[in-house]
């Protein structure tokens, strides 16, 4: 998954028994406490976005953030599947109004201003019960199906918050978040690997003759047939990126700006990847501190046009 396992989970039910008693406000904090946690994948928590919708935007990272933490801890390893059908019990409530937990009274709170439909969080919670039984991936269809419950729901989720209903919106969407999930993918090839989960479709692998144990042990960048399996997996990503580019010019403003930005990041990952030969057993790519400032300057102005 794109989202970092947590260094501790921070149990709901400490801020208020059931988080019945809560205001929205004591909710949306703790949501804020989450997001903090992990500000590296967490970008839509800073000053940029709007203030009304800072609070909203946490309570769908802390949704996200905790059920993922279910499906991959092993401190959770025999429980996952129950954690996660309890937590689409709570969803459920949610969407009643019925906030159980602050997660969920900040999420109840959420759906109701915002008019959030309840399938993007079912989707998520789908591809984390994914995650939770299933390590393998036999073809591309099956990778993008993936993506499209783990990643896209939380663009679709984005542009609901900020005010953007428009249907052709939602392609555009689903290709960025499709590819920063695949980028993700590609630059946490060595970690996933060393604990059992490959995302690299079979099918690729093995006309690449790219075995699993060579994955898992560390020997796969020794392969002749690696680098080429991985240029391919990467250009496919870029394709995506480039299907998504339109997306921050049509949005515009705050949050027009903020996925300039997250493009331009999702991009010069990938990028680092394929500099290194896609060896992330040596050296995971990760964005420099000056790196960022130059992207924050250029998320300023439009996305360059392919081949700039």
């Amino acid at each position: 998954m794109p989202l970092t396992p947590a260094a501790g989970r921070e149990d709901d039910s400490r801020s208020g028994g059931t988080g019945t008693d809560l205001s929205a406000e004591e909710a949306y904090a703790h949501c804020a406490r989450v997001a903090r946690r992990h500000y590296e994948n967490f970008p839509v928590a800073s000053l940029i976005l709007p203030r009304r919708i800072r609070g909203p935007v946490a309570a769908v990272y802390a949704f996200a953030r905790e059920a993922d933490d279910f499906a991959d801890e092993p401190a959770h390893a025999g429980d996952r599947i129950a954690l996660l059908d309890d937590w689409s019990r709570r969803l459920e409530e949610a969407a009643a109004g019925r906030g159980e937990g602050p997660i969920f009274v900040a999420l109840a709170d959420a759906m109701d201003r915002f008019g959030l439909p309840a399938d993007p969080f079912r989707d998520l919670l789908s591809a984390f019960r994914q995650d939770a039984r299933k390590s393998r991936y036999e073809d591309w269809g099956e990778v993008l199906d993936y993506c499209r419950r783990s990643a896209d729901p939380v663009g679709r989720l984005m542009l609901l918050l900020s005010g953007h209903r428009e249907e052709a919106l939602g392609p555009l969407s689903d290709s960025l978040c499709t590819a920063l999930q695949l980028t993700n993918f590609w630059q946490d090839l060595a970690v996933d690997a060393r604990r059992g989960r490959i995302y690299l479709p079979r099918a690729d692998r093995e006309r690449r003759e790219v075995t699993e144990e060579s994955l898992m042990s560390g020997e796969a960048p020794r392969l002749p047939g690696f680098r080429p399996l991985m240029e391919e997996m990467a250009g496919r990503t870029a394709d995506l990126f480039e299907r998504g580019r339109g997306l921050p010019d049509r949005v515009g403003g705050r949050l027009g700006f903020q996925l300039r930005l997250t493009w331009l990041g999702g991009r010069r990952i990938l990028e680092e990847t394929r500099r290194i030969g896609f060896d992330v057993y040596r050296t995971r790519p990760a964005l420099r501190p000056w790196t960022r400032s130059s992207l924050l300057l250029r998320s300023l102005l439009p996305l360059p046009r392919p081949g700039i």
